[in-house]
């Protein structure tokens, strides 16, 4: 699937990730942030955070499977909350205005964004409604030019740094799928308030924010697209961030694989060493094997979504597996290490904290499995 531009964009990012970000993770760590604006600008000086974008906005157009390999490489970094910040700015926050926003959406937020210059957020989750968006309050209600916004958003990835947030609100109407919009909203707009920063089990260097909106006034051009359609365009963004979320943990699996049998190989046990043993051996293989598929599944749902199919189906088989293995390979890791994997310094420790996000966030695994059985028809059977 991959050509030599492609490997050109990993060698790029890689260079960057060892340079840039991972000399500084144990500080960022420590500090329960890292300087978004600041890595950000890096990348897009490079080129690397509007791989997909259009050309007219600072963009490489290039296709998604580029975008792929951007994030694979990411997953070089010794830490998990990086990448999902950065997947938040490339995937989550900005293909809705690329491919809706007007000439001058794209100008004020998309080009600067795609430069580093601004660190954007999205806006989905609330108290009330994480996995099922349909079900949001936040509210923009039309007064003349503006609409006036009043809610809340929860987990903003980027939301104490950010420059902006693509919001998901309700504007009106009585259907569930088409009474919402998405709406561009700088964060230092006058009632918005994001001073609580959430304390995590994980992913700590990435800040991550409560945001309340109390009469938020911004003005009608700021919403992209047409009103109503926010939930769609909403789902459609949905698709590339489960990609980007399945191939950015790939390579944090061959971190934790590689360090485990270089530990478990010097580890001695009862005469031998930890990987002597047949049952690790056995299991370290399974594990690989299970990372080889789920990078193949990753890899085919990418080929279809260039090729212009329907990739809900397979994005969301992505999304579940390379979760899941996540969970199961850093733990089943961890365990081999013993007492040495506890540690917050080891890597397997490290990803066990991360990685345990991705079944929750970018749609929970209970929702893959929901939308799986949906589209295989299993719903429909009596």
């Amino acid at each position: 699937m991959f050509t030599h531009e492609h490997e050109e964009i990993r060698r790029t990012t890689e260079r960057f990730v060892e340079e840039h970000v991972n000399p500084h993770v144990a500080e960022w760590e420590e500090n329960g942030l890292f300087p978004a604006h600041e890595v950000f600008k890096g990348l897009g000086d490079l080129g690397l955070l509007g791989i997909t974008k259009p050309e007219d906005c600072g963009g490489l157009g290039l296709d998604y499977s580029y975008q792929v390999a951007f994030a694979e490489a990411l997953g070089r970094m010794t830490c998990g909350g990086i990448p999902m910040a950065v997947g938040v700015q490339t995937d989550m926050a900005t293909p809705a205005v690329a491919r809706f926003g007007s000439d001058e959406l794209k100008q004020q937020y998309l080009a600067p964004a795609i430069a580093g210059d601004q660190v954007a957020c999205i806006g989905v989750s609330e108290p009330g409604a994480g996995s099922d968006v349909a079900n949001i309050t936040t509210t923009a209600k039309r007064d003349g030019d503006d609409y006036v916004i009043n809610g809340q958003k929860m987990w903003i990835t980027n939301g104490t740094q950010g420059d902006w947030i693509c919001l998901l609100c309700v504007t009106g109407g009585d259907s569930r799928h088409k009474n919402k919009s998405m709406i561009v909203v700088p964060l230092d707009a006058p009632g918005v308030n994001r001073e609580t920063k959430l304390d995590k089990l994980g992913q700590r260097s990435s800040d991550t924010a409560i945001i309340f909106f109390d009469n938020v006034r911004v003005p009608v051009r700021n919403r992209i697209g047409e009103e109503g359609q926010g939930f769609i365009y909403q789902m459609q963004q949905f698709q590339e961030e489960r990609l980007f979320l399945s191939a950015s943990i790939l390579q944090a699996m061959e971190r934790v694989y590689e360090d485990t049998l270089e530990y478990t190989g010097g580890r001695k046990l009862f005469g031998g060493t930890v990987l002597d043993n047949q049952y690790v051996q056995f299991k370290l293989a399974e594990l690989k094997t299970e990372l080889e598929a789920a990078r193949a599944l990753t890899y085919q749902a990418t080929q279809d979504l260039v090729a212009g199919r329907d990739v809900t189906l397979n994005a969301s088989m992505a999304k579940l597996k390379t979760a899941r293995l996540a969970r199961e390979f850093t733990d089943t890791c961890l365990q081999f290490w013993g007492g040495q994997g506890y540690v917050t310094e080891s890597s397997t420790s490290q990803f066990y904290r991360d990685l345990r996000l991705h079944s929750i966030g970018g749609g929970a695994d209970e929702v893959m499995l929901q939308i799986i059985a949906k589209k295989l028809g299993l719903m429909q059977r009596k």
